[in-house]
């Protein structure tokens, strides 16, 4: 037998030993003596009993007020039971171990349990003191001897009256709850929840037709204080809180959606909706008036009700709304790579508005407005594959391209290097398992299609749920905390208690180029710093892990855990880059505008065919972020060849898509501005040009009128001309005799040769 065990002695008829069946604790085992000191908690024993005679006793349904419950019987009689017949009783299974519950001990530091926090200060100083004045029947050992000695514990009691000051039925009565509960300090806790104390409901329910019976609970208002001192009590007007009020004001809060109104506004509402007397017509419209003072609960006693009715945790459930409880205050129950098994496996997908205002890199002037950032985390091993920015979208046609950017090859980012981000990690990753996503992009038919086509699962977060891909988020929330106090024109709707939520899009500085090369930069950092140490498990330190998303993502590939799969960079292309339509001509290929080239076209003798026959459109995929390079299927073998810009062309190779649109955008508003001036300035032109012709005509038609001698020839007049012209005071300035006078030479020279050659020939 152990001390402050308990056992069961079952009641059978064949049991021969005089231990009364029952529930017993263990105060003391000696064996040496063959005894065990033990206390009866439960008796199982029959006893009969007797009828007193009399009249039939009045039973509790016809009482007007139910008795009070009676205290629970003292236990505590030591018991010397013979070890010999214990023994007896184990082997012929009539002696059993049981286990009897502990008191319940309201825990004060639950923010949801109920009562007032005086209540439980002083329970938890009653507390303090029953174990000071019970320190004797605490120590067990000192217990024990005192029994062995003394077959009892009468001189604890005495000393214990003695030092503490305190009477025999107080030391019986916790002496009681010790054998009862356990020998432990929580057997003397108070229980004070069960006793009507404070932070009960005590309803004033009045009986049938009659007045209630007792009066309000609570401190006593000041007109009743001052009455009862003048020696005049006076009852109060306020009756007492009733079961009736109280359901009533639970419907009617019920009734009011969430998140309820301060508790001023939905005190009225209740007592609006169900404590009406009177309803009166005015001018055919009803109003509805309280009846007099009394007949309604006051504000005190709704608030009591509809904060002692609820936990603090429904209280802060009714100030919010169903959703933004279950995204922002629910409690964590898991990890979010709960179900990936490695890295690879399953990628988070989402897209934000860059809290950011972007200057154009055709002309720095131009301000282009707040982008489209998407960001792609494996989930696993929290490391950024990739990420794209756009002016677009966003959509799931700007969705695939950060995925094209996570899984494009080495070749490839070098020319694209501003979303080369997943390139810097080792192994290259390639496309996922899984990709999560949210459900507008689920439900899209590209989407589906796209899926179908590379091979890959999809998974999607409830509607209005994206707190579920809490990674993506976490980023989102990182990147736009740092580059708020460091990019100029940068923004943070968070900060509204700062004043900095306003921004002037005049101070941004930042292309979409330099705010790519930033975010490359920042990911990248972020991959290699970041602290997983939470992360971090033995074998993984064992290893040599660095504690980082790369470190991570480079010990799943190295273990076997990661997810790998090998896809055609052309499946890549015709899938994931948009589509466009290109146009073949006698110089190039041309697409939007601006010329582009490759060998395979000269192998092919595009041009050729184009000059002689007439140009051809031709289908290509292009990435958004530059327009260095697009892509075409061969006729030959239908796989993807490249064909990249020209020197010539208008566009520069690190404008995106989006910026050289507004460059033709800007083309097309500026050319009736264009026209306008064109026109003008021939018209100008042609005027100026009309004013020559006429003097012209004017001049010519006076010299003839003039002139009245013989006319010279064409010839006579050539050389009148010409000597007038080396008459001239210039002439000697003037080289253009000489180069004259040498051709009519050559001239000369050239024909006198060909003469005399045709003279001998013949």
């Amino acid at each position: 037998m152990i001390a402050d065990s308990t056992f069961r002695v079952v009641n059978r008829s064949r049991s021969r030993s005089n231990i009364l069946p029952g529930i017993y604790r263990v105060i003391l085992d000696a064996p040496e003596l063959d005894v065990t000191c033990a206390v009866l908690l439960y008796s199982e024993a029959s006893s009969p009993t007797k009828s007193k005679g009399g009249r039939a006793r009045v039973t509790i349904e016809r009482l007007r007020r139910p008795r009070k419950k009676p205290p629970a019987r003292l236990v505590g009689n030591l018991l010397w039971l013979d070890r010999t017949q214990l023994q007896e009783l184990h082997s012929a299974k009539l002696l059993l171990p049981v286990s009897v519950e502990r008191r319940f001990v309201p825990n004060g530091s639950d923010p949801s349990s109920k009562g007032r926090g005086g209540n439980r200060e002083l329970a938890r100083i009653d507390h303090e003191d029953r174990i000071a004045k019970m320190a004797l029947f605490l120590d067990l050992v000192k217990l024990q001897e005192c029994i062995i000695v003394h077959k009892s514990i009468a001189p604890l009691v005495s000393e214990t009256m003695q030092t503490k000051r305190v009477s025999r039925a107080y030391i019986y009565k916790h002496w009681s709850s010790l054998c009862r509960w356990g020998m432990h300090e929580s057997s003397l806790y108070p229980l004070r929840h069960r006793c009507g104390a404070p932070g009960e409901a005590r309803p004033c329910d009045p009986p049938k037709n009659e007045a209630p019976t007792r009066g309000k609970a609570g401190r006593k208002s000041t007109a009743q204080r001052i009455a009862r001192a003048t020696g005049v009590p006076i009852a109060s007007i306020q009756p007492g809180m009733s079961t009736d009020w109280r359901l009533r004001i639970l419907a009617a809060d019920k009734q009011i959606p969430r998140p309820k109104p301060p508790m001023p506004a939905r005190i009225k509402l209740i007592l609006g909706s169900s404590f009406v007397a009177t309803a009166k017509d005015v001018d055919g419209e009803v109003k509805y008036e309280l009846g007099p003072q009394g007949s309604y609960p006051n504000a005190q006693q709704i608030r009591r009700v509809l904060m002692w009715d609820s936990s603090q945790l429904e209280r802060l459930a009714e100030q919010t709304t169903k959703h933004h409880f279950n995204s922002q205050l629910r409690g964590l129950t898991a990890r979010s790579w709960k179900g990936v098994p490695g890295p690879a496996h399953t990628w988070a997908i989402d897209s934000t508005i860059g809290d950011i205002y972007l200057r154009s890199s055709v002309k720095r002037a131009w301000i282009i407005g707040r982008p489209i950032v998407y960001i792609i985390v494996d989930i696993w091993s929290t490391a950024i594959m990739g990420f794209y920015i756009c002016l677009t979208g966003p959509s799931w046609s700007t969705a695939k391209v950060a995925i094209f950017n996570a899984c494009m090859s080495h070749s490839l980012s070098t020319r694209i290097p501003q979303f080369a981000l997943a390139t810097q990690l080792v192994p290259a990753p390639t496309l996922c398992y899984r990709l999560l996503c949210d459900r507008g992009e689920y439900l899209s038919a590209g989407h589906k299609h796209t899926a179908l086509k590379l091979d890959y699962d999809v998974a999607y977060t409830p509607p209005y749920r994206g707190d579920l891909k809490g990674t993506v988020e976490v980023q989102f929330r990182i990147i736009k905390d740092e580059q708020f106090w460091f990019i100029p024109g940068a923004m943070d709707a968070r900060r509204h208690e700062l004043e900095l939520r306003k921004v002037d899009p005049r101070k941004c500085t930042f292309t979409l180029k330099d705010y790519a090369d930033y975010l490359s930069i920042a990911f990248a950092d972020y991959n290699f710093t970041a602290n997983r140490s939470d992360r971090m498990t033995g074998e993984m330190r064992a290893a040599g892990v660095f504690p980082s998303p790369a470190g991570l993502w480079r010990w799943g590939h190295s273990v076997g855990a990661a997810y790998q799969r090998q896809v055609f960079e052309h499946d890549l292309v015709a899938e994931l880059l948009p589509a466009a339509t290109a146009r073949v001509k006698s110089d190039g290929v041309w697409h939007a505008g601006c010329m582009y080239t490759s060998n395979h076209i000269h192998e092919l003798e595009w041009t050729t065919r184009a000059r002689n026959f007439g140009g051809w459109n031709v289908p290509v995929h292009h990435h958004p972020g530059g327009m260095e390079t697009i892509w075409t299927p061969s006729p030959k073998d239908h796989q993807m060849f490249e064909m990249t810009l020209t020197g010539e062309s208008r566009a520069s190779p690190h404008y995106s898509m989006d910026e050289w649109a507004d460059v033709l955008a800007k083309e097309v508003m500026d050319r009736p501005a264009e026209e306008h001036a064109r026109l003008a300035a021939s018209i100008q032109s042609r005027r100026r040009l009309q004013e020559i012709r006429d003097n012209a005509n004017r001049l010519t038609q006076e010299a003839i009128d003039k002139f009245d001698g013989p006319m010279p020839t064409m010839t006579e007049a050539r050389h009148l001309e010409e000597a007038a012209s080396l008459a001239h005071p210039m002439a000697e300035s003037c080289p253009l005799e000489v180069p004259r006078y040498e051709a009519e030479i050559a001239h000369d020279a050239m024909m006198s040769t060909l003469l005399e050659r045709a003279n001998r020939d013949r």
